[in-house]
């Protein structure tokens, strides 16, 4: 008897530690890259050369058709998406990487306060307080009085309430249309919103830029693909775990290869929204729901 495809962890946690580095490899070279080109611009260039990555799911998509509410939802999740890259890529080229990871983690409990408010899902005392857990992790690395709170800190505690918004949306779209058609259409109207961002403050890129971004483009389309694979091996129980080791290695990254310092706070806070979502992941998987993504869902 073959094993069920649900039930291979090892194979699982493989496909997502692979997810992760690909995922530490996006924020690792736009942050390289520095700030030479405007966030709306590096952005728009993502996206546009992922396109390479997306042709044959364009061309399958050409006999599909949509209602004229789920043009509406589809244009009003590219608009918060491109909003929420442009202050993704600004954040991550002025903030250390350590303190963007642990930031990152917080989208999945703006998630789970919007599925309460918007999408009718029960807030059980449990979830409140796992929830304040995040909110609190989130000021342990802040230390609003005691530090110095930059624009790139604000971007990014921005940046994952407008990903929450475009999740939510893309739950309700999910119900409605395939995923392939939810995540291509997405790339379509992010490309399409982040234009007007992007051409009035146009620099030409380097073809070094160039380059970058398109290793930018192929890791986050190669994360994708590798975190599907996780999924369909285990359970998102045994995988999202696994993606709480981006903060070990995007500390050790921003240590040794860009010499930013080691922050306690930052590591305490990151590992408080950890064991937030850890606990709002699994408590969704006992109820058979799932509204909480993994980490990087939200984002492409």
């Amino acid at each position: 008897m073959k094993t069920p495809l649900a039930n291979r962890p090892v194979t699982g946690i493989f496909w997502m530690l692979v997810t992760g580095f690909n995922f530490i490899m996006v924020t690792a070279l736009v942050k390289y890259m520095g700030p030479r080109l405007p966030a709306s611009e590096a952005a728009f260039l993502r996206y546009a050369l992922g396109f390479v990555f997306l042709a044959p799911a364009l061309w399958s998509m050409r006999h599909t058709r949509l209602t004229g509410r789920q043009w509406k939802l589809f244009t009003l999740r590219g608009l918060l998406h491109a909003l929420g890259v442009i202050l993704w890529f600004y954040a991550m080229t002025r903030i250390p990487l350590a303190e963007l990871t642990a930031m990152n983690y917080l989208s999945p409990i703006y998630i789970t306060i919007g599925a309460a408010l918007f999408l009718g899902e029960r807030l059980a005392a449990r979830r409140i307080v796992a929830v304040c857990m995040g909110l609190l992790g989130a000021a342990i690395i802040l230390r609003p009085g005691f530090r110095e709170i930059t624009p790139g800190h604000l971007a990014m505690l921005v940046t994952a309430v407008v990903f929450a918004g475009s999740y939510l949306l893309a739950k309700v779209l999910a119900d409605e249309v395939k995923p392939a058609v939810v995540v291509t259409m997405m790339s379509v109207f992010v490309t399409l919103g982040l234009a007007p961002f992007a051409l009035p403050v146009w620099i030409t890129p380097t073809w070094t830029e160039l380059a970058i971004l398109f290793g930018v483009a192929f890791f986050a389309t190669a994360g994708h693909f590798t975190m599907t694979l996780a999924f369909a091996a285990a359970p998102v129980t045994v995988t999202q775990p696994v993606t709480f080791l981006q903060l070990l290695w995007a500390t050790i990254l921003g240590a040794v290869v860009f010499a930013e310092p080691v922050d306690f706070f930052v590591v305490l806070g990151g590992l408080v929204i950890v064991a937030s979502v850890s606990f709002i992941t699994w408590r969704e998987a006992m109820l058979k729901r799932q509204i909480t993504p993994p980490v990087h869902a939200a984002k492409v």
